[in-house]
């Protein structure tokens, strides 16, 4: 038995109940998508939260503590559930309540378990697609074509259903990777790279540094996704199809579940200005402010953070 195999043996039972949980709670939430049903405001900030936030959380909140009545959980709407501070499930029902709210179907269930504070299964679901994304801690990570990253198959470029047989078309050009070789300076600008953004709750409207992280982004690369789905841009960054995510204030339960994805994609981590970073649910928001990207183009990114956190700071 490889490690692989050993790692994800470990917590066979938790994945299997995280997969049927995300997966029951998202033929729900598709099934009701665009039903009449009531939205109510959460906050200072004006965050919302739906009736199918709440259905949703029932039904995972149900299986996991059948299964493992003992654990620790913090929800996103029933807040933290007593049991042992060692293990914690974390969950998001509905990570997308604002897209759902106004009719856009961008949107994701997520559960992960984290032990001693560090993420060690995530599960990504999205119910429009059907498309479920998993990781477990050392094993990989997972969706339907199999494994990603380095040491699988490649990453999957779509997470949608196969196309209908049909003739093969002819193959695209791919540009050249977005690679330098150690020895080469890092240039300040990626015009061809794709990142996703996301900020926490409590980041407010006049927060200096946030905005110069968001118009550095936005100036200097060809596109920032600020989906308010952060569960789909983990699961986009772990499958290649972008190329970084800079968070600032990054919510706590959302993001562990996601991060394991592009961790165990291959992908890696830093602080905004390019220190060593931890993946965890643990701390202050102000704890989870990170650049997360394939190796090959992490230092690109890490380059415009770090000149934007100066250049708030002077």
């Amino acid at each position: 038995m490889d490690r692989a195999t050993e790692e994800q043996s470990d917590y066979a039972a938790e994945l299997k109940v995280a997969l049927a949980a995300a997966e029951e709670a998202g033929r729900m939430l598709r099934a009701r998508f665009g039903d009449t049903w009531r939205i109510g405001v959460k906050g200072e900030d004006g965050d919302v939260v739906t009736e199918l936030d709440l259905a949703a959380e029932r039904i995972v909140l149900g299986r996991l503590r059948e299964a493992f009545p003992e654990d620790r959980v913090w929800s996103e709407e029933a807040g933290v559930l007593a049991g042992a501070a060692d293990r914690t499930w974390l969950v998001d029902p509905l990570d997308g309540s604002n897209n759902v709210a106004i009719g856009l179907p961008t949107y994701a269930v997520g559960i992960g378990l984290c032990v001693a504070g560090a993420p060690v299964l995530g599960v990504v679901h999205e119910p429009h697609t059907g498309a479920t994304w998993h990781a477990v801690r050392g094993g990989g990570t997972y969706g339907r074509g199999g494994r990603l990253g380095a040491d699988g198959e490649g990453p999957v470029l779509a997470a949608g259903p196969a196309p209908a047989a049909g003739p093969v078309p002819a193959a695209v050009p791919v540009p050249a990777a977005e690679t330098l070789p150690p020895d080469v300076a890092v240039p300040a600008s990626s015009p061809r790279l794709v990142v996703a953004w996301t900020q926490g709750h409590s980041v407010r409207k006049d927060d200096a540094l946030a905005e110069a992280l968001r118009v550095a982004l936005e100036r200097r690369t060809r596109r920032v996704l600020a989906l308010w789905a952060p569960l789909l841009g983990w699961s986009m960054l772990a499958r290649g199809t972008i190329d970084g995510f800079v968070g600032y204030c990054a919510e706590a339960v959302d993001f562990p579940p996601g991060a394991l994805l592009a961790l165990e994609a291959g992908c890696e981590f830093r602080t905004l200005e390019g220190g060593p970073f931890r993946v965890g649910f643990a701390g202050p928001d102000t704890t989870r402010c990170f650049v997360a990207g394939r190796p090959g183009v992490l230092d690109r990114l890490v380059a415009l953070t770090r000149e934007a956190v100066g250049a708030a700071v002077a």
